[in-house]
């Protein structure tokens, strides 16, 4: 689909009362988008990922309350995290996606694929807490609450991630996966403010992050740098919307952003896209004074894993 086409049909769905705009979006996601065939093995990739990136920083992620900001329409990553062995997981969402119906799609995947699932866990999955997971996935109705309380998820949507109610301390792993793009930069200082007052001391936070033109995913005429040719006020009027929105920070704008919070970068994998890099190279795509003084180096880069722990 064309992206300008796809902006409009966003744009006209947004502007339905939130609970209308909810379903029609969703209605709109079954028949013409990513959730015709869902398929949850990216999701659990992700958590496996973000696992990995945790162990790699000799801290273990077992018996551990993980923090998710934005569940999306499924709990995958709490799931997964359930899965290797987190204690407790606490998602929070600002718009109340999640669909029992998904929920139970995803379940019935993992039960007739059992050994591609166990495959791609290998030995990080607790194969008790699958087997129980597989028996709920078996029956013949399935309720999310069910789920979350196997899972040992706490479910918050509508919920404010810059205002959890937690206690101080109360977290092991604040993360989030392709979520802190589509948050305005003064919401996400106060997300991660309050990330560093309910994390431990040793806590460690763990975000991949998508720098991309998301419009670019679907309509492959078009760059994951393309956006960058349009100012605030044009880009708004194509994703200044609930369901598109994106904030533009570039790799730079992040890192300045942890550290602004009394953080400090623990490791950082940025991931370079050649068609970006080559339409810079060459001046192919006219870049809006906002990102015209940024060096090709840092406009190339397309997503980043970021791994940041509070000062002191």
């Amino acid at each position: 689909m064309h992206w300008k086409l796809k902006a409009k049909i966003q744009n006209i769905l947004s502007l339905l009362p939130s609970a209308a705009s909810y379903e029609a979006y969703y209605w709109v996601q079954r028949r013409f988008g990513g959730l015709r065939r869902p398929v949850p093995t990216s999701r659990l990739v992700a958590a496996i990922e973000t696992w990995k990136r945790i162990k790699s920083q000799e801290r273990s992620p077992k018996g551990k309350v993980f923090l998710e900001v934005g569940t999306g329409r499924v709990p995958l990553a709490p799931i997964a995290y359930w899965l290797m062995g987190a204690e407790s997981i606490i998602t929070i969402d600002l718009n109340p996606y999640l669909k029992e119906e998904l929920i139970a799609e995803h379940l019935y995947y993992l039960s007739k694929n059992e050994s591609e699932i166990l495959a791609l866990f290998g030995s990080l999955i607790d194969k008790k807490r699958f087997n129980d997971l597989i028996r709920l996935a078996t029956r013949s109705k399935i309720s999310a609450t069910e789920v979350l309380d196997l899972s040992r998820i706490i479910y918050i949507a509508p919920g404010d991630a810059a205002n959890t109610n937690l206690p101080e301390q109360h977290i092991d792993f604040h993360t989030s996966y392709t979520v802190f793009e589509h948050i305005p930069p003064n919401v996400l200082v106060d997300i991660l403010r309050e990330g560093n007052r309910i994390i431990k001391n040793n806590g460690l936070f763990v975000h991949r992050i998508d720098y991309s033109d998301h419009f670019s995913h679907s309509d492959k005429n078009i760059s994951a740098i393309n956006f960058l040719q349009y100012s605030d006020d044009e880009w708004a009027k194509y994703a200044g919307n609930r369901y598109m929105y994106m904030n533009r920070l570039r790799h730079d704008d992040f890192l300045a952003l942890f550290e602004s919070v009394g953080q400090k970068i623990v490791k950082v994998e940025p991931f370079i896209d050649r068609r970006s890099e080559k339409l810079l190279k060459t001046k192919a795509l006219s870049l809006n004074g906002r990102f015209s003084s940024k060096t090709q180096e840092v406009l190339a880069i397309s997503g980043a894993w970021i791994l940041t722990e509070k000062n002191g």
